[in-house]
């Protein structure tokens, strides 16, 4: 049975929340920046069905800093569901993170993989996560990469991946050497069978808008709630950009077609 009703989800990513409200990084104060996103998706004129958080959550994966972002995210009005980032650990998003309801793929609790569905949409969280030695890259596990092909058939329910980092060149020279997954490629050809049901596979990491379609996927990034980099083709290191402010993006799963709007945020603290 095919959905018959609009779905809408709220796709935030990297929070970077630090042990105290006054942590900074990048020069911006992430705190204020995500009460700032909760008071917004909270007066939002059109609920969310829920709130999606791509990963990066924290900024050093410590107890401290799951409480805090506990304590700002959790004042959210709709059901809440996370991405393990690089910056983050399964083991104390699990511990200090509330959900909505879910059903875990994997028993391993150093991952976060699991799914959801809402009105006969069908949502699956990956973990690709790679090794402390490896980052900021991705790597899928084969146990990912088993629950990739297990989900991607070509028939069932209307189906949207959530995941933290990219699998296809951004057309930039540090964000191309440096974020995405190692194997990406066995990743998206894994996907191919579900190709007609797939609504998109959304991301972080890169702390920017981005949307690319290859062989009719759609892959999307949400802008970081706090700090954009810049990504243009020629930058060789990372760069903070000055305009751009914090920004998230409203998903409209509709029975034909998926539309994604870009909100920003006007910054309540000021750059030192």
């Amino acid at each position: 049975m095919q959905p018959t009703e609009p779905l809408y989800f709220a796709h935030i990513s990297d929070t970077h929340f630090g042990p105290t409200a006054d942590y900074e990084r990048h020069g911006f104060r992430p705190y204020p920046c995500a009460e700032a996103l909760v008071d917004t998706l909270n007066a939002l004129p059109q609920k969310p069905d829920f709130v999606i958080h791509t990963g990066d959550v924290v900024t050093h994966p410590d107890p401290v800093s799951y409480e805090l972002a506990q304590r700002v995210l959790g004042r959210l009005e709709m059901p809440v569901y996370y991405v393990t980032g690089n910056h983050d650990t399964a083991v104390l998003i699990h511990q200090n993170l509330s959900f909505g309801s879910k059903e875990d793929l994997s028993d391993d609790p150093n991952l976060l993989s699991y799914a959801f569905e809402v009105k006969g949409y069908r949502f699956v969280v990956l973990d690709a996560r790679a090794p402390d030695d490896m980052d900021p890259h991705g790597l899928f596990s084969a146990a990912q990469l088993a629950v990739v092909r297990r989900e991607a058939q070509p028939q069932g329910p209307p189906l949207t991946i959530f995941m933290h980092f990219p699998i296809h060149r951004m057309n930039s020279i540090w964000m191309d050497a440096n974020m995405m997954v190692m194997n990406g490629r066995e990743f998206h050809q894994s996907l191919l069978p579900a190709r007609d049901r797939l609504r998109g596979v959304f991301y972080g990491h890169v702390h920017q808008s981005m949307q690319t379609v290859r062989d009719g996927i759609l892959y999307v990034a949400a802008p970081s709630a706090f700090a954009q980099f810049t990504a243009w083709p020629d930058d060789i290191a990372v760069h903070p950009d000055e305009v751009y402010p914090p920004a998230f993006n409203f998903v409209h799963l509709l029975p034909q077609q998926t539309i994604i709007h870009q909100h920003v945020i006007k910054r309540p603290a000021i750059r030192d």
